[in-house]
């Protein structure tokens, strides 16, 4: 396995570097369940935040967030996030319920509760990839709750440091299988190397009819962005230094490794989607979204 180490992946739990990003998108999960409008609706966000004392302060429902839509945290990163989570739940029950697969694998699955609010097909298979603590965090919270998964929910407990591969085939996994794969928010702070791994072993453990959906970065310099209002105003407001959690060395190629590997693959800006669904963040000036991009990519049968 390649080293992923970092001073951002060392903090066990959830109220410390990566981990605490996990409540920042419980939160946004949250705001966007209590919209009118909702794109995605997760009941159970809410009490993760308030789990944690290090966020229980923070804003769960947009009539509590201080400058409403114009709050370039908790109003546009936010409509992101809830974006991102619809987007991904569309190409999770489209890969399951149209393409066939039943086994799920969720790298870094931090607070994903999308095997207690999904509607997955009869005999799927959720495997919950994270580190230790935070799947113990998220078992405290949801063991206090009337939380039933709709699907078989099996917790892998490693660190994407060690080997995941050997965790995941004792948890049940099987290659010969199809399967569907998602890293959502995750590839940012592994460095190129690691990311190269982990796309290159999906490959190796994908049989055709497989999918995979992934989140990247384009810039090759992410501190162009350092005074974006997505990143200043998530430092100041809630102390989370985004930049300096990621991995700052240029990004691979994984859309195009998967092409020459024979996938079929798509990249789209999040922007896209806002024009598809109606609602989400847009382009601006200095923008720390300009260069994310959601791939999707199939195993084609032969």
């Amino acid at each position: 396995m390649v080293g992923t180490t970092s001073r951002s992946t060392e903090v066990e739990g959830v109220e410390g570097g990566v981990g605490l990003t996990a409540l920042l998108v419980a939160a946004a999960r949250a705001i966007e369940t209590h919209r009118h409008d909702a794109l995605a609706r997760d009941v159970f966000a809410e009490h993760f935040v308030r789990a944690a004392p290090a966020c229980a302060q923070w804003p769960v429902h947009p009539g509590t967030v201080e400058g409403g839509d114009a709050n370039p945290l908790w109003g546009r990163f936010a409509r992101y996030f809830g974006l991102r989570t619809r987007v991904l739940d569309d190409f999770l029950l489209r890969s399951t319920h149209t393409g066939g697969a039943r086994q799920v694998v969720l790298f870094g699955a931090g607070l994903d509760s999308r095997a207690f609010r999904l509607d997955w097909p009869p005999g799927c298979v959720i495997h919950e990839i994270d580190r230790e603590g935070v799947l113990a965090f998220k078992h405290k919270v949801l063991d206090g709750l009337p939380a039933t998964p709709k699907a078989a929910r099996v917790p892998v407990a490693v660190d994407l440091r060690a080997d995941w591969v050997t965790a995941l085939a004792a948890a049940g996994f099987d290659p010969a299988a199809p399967s569907v794969w998602l890293a959502e928010g995750l590839l940012f702070y592994l460095p190129p190397a690691a990311e190269t791994y982990l796309i290159d072993t999906v490959h190796r453990l994908s049989a055709e009819g497989s999918a995979l959906a992934f989140e990247a970065k384009l810039e090759k310099d992410l501190l162009v962005y350092r005074d974006s209002p997505l990143y200043t105003s998530t430092a100041q407001q809630i102390g989370i230094d985004l930049l300096s959690l990621f991995a700052r060395e240029p990004r691979p190629d994984s859309a195009g490794d998967l092409v020459a590997k024979g996938w079929s693959t798509s990249v789209h800006t999040p922007f896209e989607f806002t024009h598809r669904h109606g609602r989400g963040p847009l382009p601006e000036e200095n923008d720390a979204l300009a260069g994310n991009r959601w791939v999707f990519a199939d195993k084609p049968r032969r």
